[in-house]
This record gives C-alpha cells, structure tokens and sequence, in this order.
C-alpha cells in the first residue's frame, strides 16, 4: 500500500559468529523540491539496479521520481495515463520493473486497472482494467484490496459486499506476477453475528487467502469467539474452522504467514477478566496442510519483565495494557519473533482507555486493513470534543520463540515519544540485517530530536549503536514511514523546512 506496512515478510537468518554487527554508517539526503511538502502522498517503491523509485502525488499530479546512488534527482516522470482522481494505489516490486495498481471512479462506477512499468518508470504495454462496480453517485471510497504473496508470485484483489449483514460476498481474482488470471470466485462468507469483524488478510505464496473472523461482545470489547477463514487457490468456498482458543478473554488478534513451514502464526494479548489488565500472549500455530491446530502455547509475564516494560505513568500491573503486537518475524526452523510496542494518546478533558484508544479496534465490511494511502498525516487528528490530541509511542518489546512455541528470551528496548496532533516523527521502523534487528526511532537530546539505532541480536542482546552522524542539518525523520530497499539500506521519509525529502541510511 501508499504507506509502509508492519506486515514485514523478511525471514530472520539466524547465523551465528560468521556474522559481524552492522550500525548505520551513512546517512545520504535528497534536495527539498518546491513541489513537495507536508501535503504530498507518497509511496517509497523500491530499488532498481543503483536507483530508487518514489511515487509523489500533489493534487491531481502524479509523478515517479528516480534518485541515484548518493538521492540525486535524475528524473520526474508524470503519470499521464492516471486518471485526474483515483481513490487508492498499491506496488508490487520486481527486480526490474513493478506494477502499479490504481482503483478509480467515473460517474457512478468504481474501476480497478494495473500497468506494469519498467525501472525507468517507462510503461509496458497498455494498462489493464481487472473489474469494475457500480456504486452510488457520492461513494468515492476504497473498495478493493490487494494483496501480494511474500515471493510476490501470487497477486489477489477483492472486495466485499456487506449489504447483507449475515452473509457477506466476497468477490476475488488470483493472477500471477504477469497478471494472468488464475481464479476468479464469488463466495458468501457468514456473519454469524452483527459485532463480528476480520483480522487483516493474508495471500501465501501458494496462492491460499487466509484472515481470522472474530466476535467482540461490544463495538469495542474483547474477543470472545475467534475462526480461521481460508480459501484455497481454486476453492469455490470458504473453509472456516474455529480456533479453539476456548473460554480465554483475548486482545486483537494479530496473524503471519510463515511460507517456509506451511504454517500460520495466529496471536493476542489476553486478560484473565473483562476491563481487567494484561495477563499474558497466546499464541496459536495453524498447521496449512490439516487445516487444524498443530500448537498452542500461552506466555505469562512476570513481574520482572512487567517492571522493564511498564512506562512511567503505568504500573507493574498495568504495564502491557497499552501494548499492540506491530510485527511476527518468522524463522527458518519454524521458530518466530514477536514485537510489540507501547501507543496511547492523552488529551486536555480526556482520559483514553484501551477500548477508547484510537490504536484499538476491529475490522469488517468495506474495510481497507491498510488504511488510507499515502501521506503522513494523522490519522485521527483531534478527539472527540475539540481537545488537541498528544501521542505517544514508548517501549519496545521483543520475544522470541523456538520452534516448538518455548520463550528463548524477552528483552525491553526503552524509550519515550510524545508529539501533538501528529504521529508522524513517533514509532519506529524496524529493520532486517539478517545478523540483528535494529529498530530506528527519534528521540529529544537536549531539545533536539535525533534520530537511534538499537539493534537486538538472535540471542536477544541489545546494543545501542553511537548517535548517529549527519543529523544535525535540520532533517526531520519518520522512521514509521520508511522502508527497507535492500539487505543494507533503507529509504527513510523526512522534513525540511516543510518541504518533504528523503534519507537513504546504510548499514
């Protein structure tokens, strides 16, 4: 999608001394463009041989930026083909060329077409148009969903009418990386009750579509009943089993596609009682080939790890509740690594609890799991009754589990961020060396925010790498909005005196 997702698909490598740590050694950036500020949308594509493509839109401007080595602008290339207004786009990365898929509407229908373009932002062939639908005169709302397999082999769009509160109808089309189709279905998913929602949806790279449904006893509650919803890749139906996670009072519902063991990782929080307070993860491993349950496994934290966790307004028994799972990182052997961080917002005349916390809810319906495309405003702006917004981002945590679902260790990285009315400069992005984790987040130092590296190696060792050099030239950086273009780099989005430019860091 336009902004970067959490759903981060690199395997960790997991090789022992031949690896030595790797810290950011360079920071390069771009030239401020006037055409550029807070207002323009963007999408960071990828790399392609020695340069890096940048999708821009101001206004109805769409254009393709092409940087070199050292973030030169060689090129700006207009999209003439895109329509004037378009409701969302998503990439799809190759080594030499990508797809850019638009979803747009005309009078009172929505259409969705793809065109493939080379690495010189050159178009192949003539765009295509996948499906239309007709909608109201006013709708103008995402409709479509995209998703990419991990090997990028297996591309799937479909949407979702919700007319018909107990049956929904899903509408899908498989096409592989040349966008051949390969199936096309409608399929009638029922909604048992009206508070049921989905989890994010998943596409592996067998070409199987793969979400959880889950039941919340109040438009913001816990999850009392939880399904795993798949569809094979030619499967004319729904198979829809329940997870078995008992009489457990469970969170969000967090899932990953582990392709290398044919699995799927299925976790949440849960409490011991409702409003209570974080007890512990559980944990389900969902076994492809049966379509069952092959493991279950429940961690409960101690009081030791509650203490390092909790930030400074919470206590030892309070410390998890503001906590949200941001990514599972599969393992070769099967074994996984889980993040999750501390997010909460205060405000002036209101006090937000976890069900009130704008970070929280369910999904369902027209739903885009990604959210709205491009840019980097927030997302929520101000609360309910006019009062500005502060929010906040504080720990990290990291668990990793063998293959047999056992905690090999936990470790806390700390930190505290706060910023008002946006969460632009706050959170992280989370980077894969393949040797360490590093995690990049701003922090003030003497009124200055700069930006850290702190890595976590395969053992659960965390270093915090020197400040980092070349900060000081008034740069800006969202670290949540970046993205990693190579085993060794990563683009990074940053401001200039209100002008929008971009960072390459080297490791």
């Amino acid at each position: 999608m336009i902004k970067f997702l959490s759903t981060l698909s690199l395997a960790l490598c997991l090789l022992h001394s031949s690896l030595v740590n790797a810290q950011v050694s360079q920071i390069i950036y771009s030239d401020p463009e006037k055409e550029d500020g807070r207002r323009t949308n963007f999408e960071i594509i990828g790399k392609f041989n020695a340069n890096f493509l940048i999708f821009k839109n101001n206004n109805s401007k769409d254009d393709i930026c092409i940087y070199d080595s050292v973030m030169r602008l060689q090129q700006r290339i207009p999209l003439t083909f895109m329509p004037d207004r378009y409701i969302n786009v998503d990439f799809v990365a190759y080594a030499e060329s990508f797809l850019l898929i638009y979803e747009y509407q005309k009078k009172s229908i929505v259409h969705i077409a793809a065109v493939r373009l080379n690495e010189r932002a050159q178009v192949i062939g003539q765009p295509v148009e996948l499906d239309t639908t007709q909608v109201g005169l006013a709708n103008n709302n995402k409709i479509y969903t995209t998703l990419v397999s991990e090997d990028k082999q297996r591309i799937m769009i479909f949407k979702i009418n919700s007319k018909d509160s107990r049956n929904y109808l899903f509408t899908s089309f498989l096409y592989d990386a040349d966008l051949k189709l390969i199936d096309r279905h409608r399929i009638y998913c029922p909604m048992e009750e009206r508070n049921e929602n989905f989890t994010d949806f998943f596409l592996d790279n067998g070409g199987q579509l793969m979400f959880g449904k889950y039941l919340r006893s109040g438009s913001n509650d816990y999850v009392s009943r939880v399904s795993v919803v798949t569809k094979g890749p030619l499967a004319d139906s729904f198979s829809i089993k329940d997870l078995g996670a008992g009489d457990r009072i469970l969170d969000e519902i967090k899932m990953k596609v582990d392709n290398n063991n044919n699995t799927y990782i299925i976790s949440g929080f849960y409490y011991k009682q409702r409003r209570g307070n974080i007890e512990g993860l559980y944990t389900v491993i969902w076994d492809k080939a049966t379509n069952t349950r092959l493991q279950e496994h429940t961690t409960v934290f101690t009081d030791e790890l509650r203490a390092m966790a909790k930030s400074t307004d919470a206590t030892v028994k309070t410390a998890f509740n503001d906590f949200y799972i941001k990514h599972i990182i599969t393992k070769r052997d099967g074994g996984y690594l889980l993040v999750s961080e501390s997010l909460y917002t205060t405000s002036r005349g209101s006090m937000y609890n976890r069900w009130d916390n704008p970070y929280y809810g369910g999904y369902g319906g027209y739903y885009n799991p990604y959210g709205p495309y491009g840019g980097y405003g927030s997302p929520w702006g101000r609360v309910p009754g006019g009062y500005a917004t502060r929010y906040h981002a504080e720990n990290l945590m990291v668990l990793s589990y063998d293959k047999e679902g056992n905690l090999q260790w936990s470790n806390i990285i700390p930190k505290s961020q706060f910023d008002d009315e946006s969460e632009s400069l706050i959170s992280h992005e989370l980077i894969n060396t393949g040797g360490e984790l590093h995690f990049l987040f701003n922090l003030y130092e003497r009124r200055n925010m700069l930006l850290n590296d702190q890595s976590i190696s395969p053992e659960g060792r965390i270093t915090r790498y020197p400040t980092l050099h070349n900060l000081d030239r008034g740069y800006d950086f969202m670290p949540r909005y970046g993205k990693q273009v190579s085993s060794w780099e990563s683009i990074i989005p940053c401001l200039y005196r209100n002008y929008l430019c971009f960072a390459k860091v080297d490791f």
